[in-house]
């Protein structure tokens, strides 16, 4: 695929390598980031221009600029992985694409192409390569995050698709997002809170969607829970997705179920990567609705003998325990996630250039 061309301005102050070092040994997560950024800026007369790579730095914005009204503004997560020749490649980058755009059309943003979406992370890993961390093991999950994002940057107050676009991608080191690694999680039901309503945005990648969900985020951690789940906003009893992953169920006959996408649900790309990996070590896939319900009587029969949470930066996550209210809802007829554990080792085996890539879902940035 060809990919745009971006003209460099290089970072006239770059972080000294013995301190970039000292932060890839221990980055934690989102907590620094690269010496660069990409950017390509959108208008109405001119459509997507100006496609650069400049210094990583603060942005300058108008008090008026749309993104801070009335929220236009979407976002993708994606990772670059170092693998043991040190080439470095970036999995799925199409399907990030693909959601990108279609989170866009959902805010009434313009629609960037694989070539200029792509060809931003080829183009800032040209400079901050040396930012991509290189596993000490195959246990060791350090990768360089990748977070492209658009914002509404004209400066109006009217409710009214902006005019004016601007596009970055930005580069964060990263270690494990959760701390305690395959550790299973506890996991808060939110009976108050709504992540997203049909017709809504929550199929879409928008930081308002997050936003819903911190609210429950804070009880969450209020209980000792690491993330929270929530229900549908019609009938309050349909399980949907958490904060920020999907869900997985694994039953005892080897069937892998997860909720059917809706409008209200993010297609993940981990968790439809899960789906055909699962396929290939001879489980049952399936999409479907799962009420509460279910979760709590599969738990209690040892129906469902695992429940895993997916995304880009969590990977694969057990669930321990759904906390909620009145109720700890643990299962019991489960034994060390092993279906989670599994599916976990190919899809990091895969990403890292351990295993073959017999999909064809990695992409090479370097």
């Amino acid at each position: 695929m060809p990919t745009a061309s971006f003209d460099l301005l290089p970072n006239a102050n770059p972080k000294a390598d013995t301190l970039r070092d000292g932060i890839l040994a221990n980055p934690g997560f989102g907590s620094y980031f690269t010496d660069h950024m990409a950017h390509v800026r959108w208008t109405l007369d001119t459509g997507w221009h100006g496609h650069e790579v400049r210094p990583y730095g603060p942005l300058t914005l108008d008090p008026a600029a749309a993104v801070l009204h009335y929220g236009q503004e979407i976002f993708e997560g994606i990772k670059a992985y170092r693998h043991a020749d040190g080439s470095i490649w970036t999995f799925r980058p199409e399907k990030n694409a693909e959601r990108f755009r279609r989170s866009a059309r959902r805010l009434a943003l313009p629609e960037l192409s694989d070539e200029d979406f792509i060809g931003s992370l080829k183009a800032l890993l040209a400079q901050d390569h040396a930012w991509v961390p290189t596993p000490a093991s195959a246990a060791d999950e350090c990768s360089l995050y990748l977070r492209p994002f658009m914002i509404a940057s004209e400066a109006f107050l009217g409710v009214r698709p902006s005019q004016e676009v601007d596009y970055y991608v930005i580069a964060s080191p990263a270690a494990a997002y959760f701390k305690g690694g395959i550790a299973p999680v506890s996991i808060w039901l939110s009976t108050h809170y709504k992540r997203a309503a049909p017709g809504g945005t929550g199929f879409a990648k928008c930081g308002g969607n997050y936003a819903a969900s911190l609210a429950a985020q804070k009880e969450a951690s209020a209980h000792d829970c690491s993330q929270v789940a929530f229900l549908d906003a019609v009938e309050n009893t349909w399980i949907e997705e958490l904060g920020g992953m999907n869900l997985f169920f694994v039953y005892r006959d080897g069937r892998v179920v997860t909720p059917r996408l809706t409008d209200t649900i993010l297609e993940g790309v981990t968790r439809d990567s899960v789906l055909t990996l699962a396929r290939d070590e001879g489980l049952t896939p399936e999409e479907r609705p799962i009420s509460i319900d279910e979760w709590r009587e599969g738990a209690a029969s040892g129906e469902i003998t695992e429940v895993f949470a997916c995304g880009t930066a969590a990977v694969i996550t057990p669930v321990g325990e759904l906390v909620t209210e009145n109720e700890r809802i643990r299962l019991t007829g489960g034994d060390g996630n092993p279906i989670a554990k599994r599916l976990r080792t190919k899809l990091l085996d895969l990403q890292y250039g351990r295993a073959e890539d017999t999909h064809g879902w990695l992409t090479r940035l370097v």
